[in-house]
Parts: structure tokens; sequence; C-alpha cells
């Protein structure tokens, strides 16, 4: 058993923040049901920040609170391109990336560090996929499924992959470091 001690260890840690996070989230999410956002702060905020780049970028954008359900509608040039829903804000791609890098941490310092740059640059690409991916809609609408369902998840998940591989590489060089 302790050959498997910190795999066990890992597995417990990751659920275990993950778990945390998520309730926290949840419970997040149920407050924010009976507040004055709907949707969520998080969700309007991503909406209204991606609205900003895409106006910088030389588009008329907007995003208007979506009268039926918890989302923001977003319009390209008057057209309806797209909603923002709680699953676009990037939350719980940042948990999942979080109770990674938790799981497999050993200091303190150094993981809140990775943890807060890898936030904001998740955070950061999120917008910039959205935005992008609002633009794809708006000229080549046909291609809703591919953009969004594999292109963009891809990209976002294949970053936060690259950021954990970093991680073990910086962590597991540490260790073997430590050992020496």
């Amino acid at each position: 058993m302790n050959k498997y001690k910190p795999v066990v260890k890992f597995i417990f840690t990751f659920l275990a923040v993950y778990g945390l996070m998520s309730f926290a989230y949840s419970y997040y999410l149920n407050a924010a049901k009976s507040g004055m956002y709907f949707p969520d702060y998080l969700t309007n905020l991503v909406a209204h920040q991606s609205e900003t780049l895409l106006n910088g970028l030389g588009y008329d954008a907007k995003v208007l609170p979506h009268p039926d359900e918890p989302s923001m509608k977003m319009l390209v040039n008057n057209k309806y391109v797209a909603r923002v829903i709680e699953g676009c804000n990037g939350a719980s791609v940042i948990i999942l990336f979080v109770a990674f890098v938790v799981a497999f941490s050993d200091k303190f310092k150094p993981t809140f560090i990775y943890i807060f740059s890898g936030a904001v640059l998740i955070y950061a690409v999120n917008l910039i996929r959205i935005v992008v991916l609002a633009i794809g809609l708006y000229h080549y609408p046909w291609r809703e499924e591919l953009l969004h369902s594999v292109i963009f998840p891809g990209m976002i998940y294949g970053m936060v992959f690259l950021l954990w591989m970093f991680w073990v590489k910086r962590f597991s060089d540490n260790k073997v470091k430590d050992e020496n």
C-alpha cells in the first residue's frame, strides 16, 4: 500500500478540493438565482467583457439579458449569434485546474502563485475564445457545431492540460532536485 500512497493521496486530495469548490460554486449559483444578477455575476461580467472586446475589434456588439433563461444574448452587428450561459464563464474549468494543481502540490507559495496565474490565464483565454467564437458564428453560422463543440472546447481544455503538464514537470523537477 505504501507504494501507491502518493497516488491515493493525489486522488483523494483532487476529489476533496474539486468537491469542495464545486459545492461552493453551486451554492454561489443558487444564491445568484435569488439575487440581483440573472444570470450570475460572473456570467454577466464575462458577457460584458466579451462585448467590450468585440467592440474594440470594430464590431457593434451588444449583450442583453435573455428574458426566459439565465443567460445573456450576444448580438454582433444586430445579429443574434449566441447565448452566454453559466458554462461559458470559465469557472468550472478553473475549478478543475485548481483541484489538479492543489492535489499535485508541495509548497504553498509556488502553488498559490501558479494557481492565481493559471486562473487569470484561463479566464483571459476564455474571453478570447468567446470573442473569436462570436465572430466565427457571425461570419460562419453553418459551422456552429464544429466551432462550439469541437474547436473551442479543445482549445481551452488543451491549454489547461498544458498548464497541468508544465506544473507536473516543474513539480517533478523540484522533487528530483530535493532528493539529490
